[in-house]
């Protein structure tokens, strides 16, 4: 479970001097920690991206939105795979632009009408 403490980086949060906004939540944590899934739902990507490094997406098919796991370590499921809540998709790590960071799980809910949106109500301990 997070606890408040582990959020270092908030939703909404500037970034590149003001040119954008957090996306998202980032959970800080050893490097290797299991990371849970938030939610039942269809594991619909799993690749490598500059900014995110190896990132997990899975849509939570109940609720029609995305949810965004970036920076893992290791990528411990597969696309077209089913999730249930609790089970491990990844683990902790600082890949991508998170690289100078110490280990975090960044961790962002997308709406497709909204954009992002604000993932705190997910997180386990909040």
């Amino acid at each position: 479970n997070a606890r408040p403490r582990d959020l270092q980086s908030v939703f909404g949060d500037t970034r590149d001097g003001g040119e954008r906004q957090h996306e998202g939540v980032d959970i800080f944590a050893k490097r290797g920690t299991d990371v849970l899934s938030a939610s039942a739902g269809l594991v619909t990507r799993v690749n490598e991206t500059g900014i995110g490094g190896r990132v997990v997406w899975v849509w939570d098919t109940s609720r029609s939105l995305m949810l965004y796991y970036a920076h893992l370590d290791q990528q411990l499921v597969t696309a077209g795979q089913y999730v249930r809540p609790g089970d491990v998709i990844g683990t902790v790590g600082n890949t991508g632009n998170a690289r100078t960071t110490p280990p975090h799980l960044h961790f962002g809910i997308y709406d497709s009408g909204r954009g992002a949106i604000n993932p705190e109500a997910f997180i386990a301990g909040i």
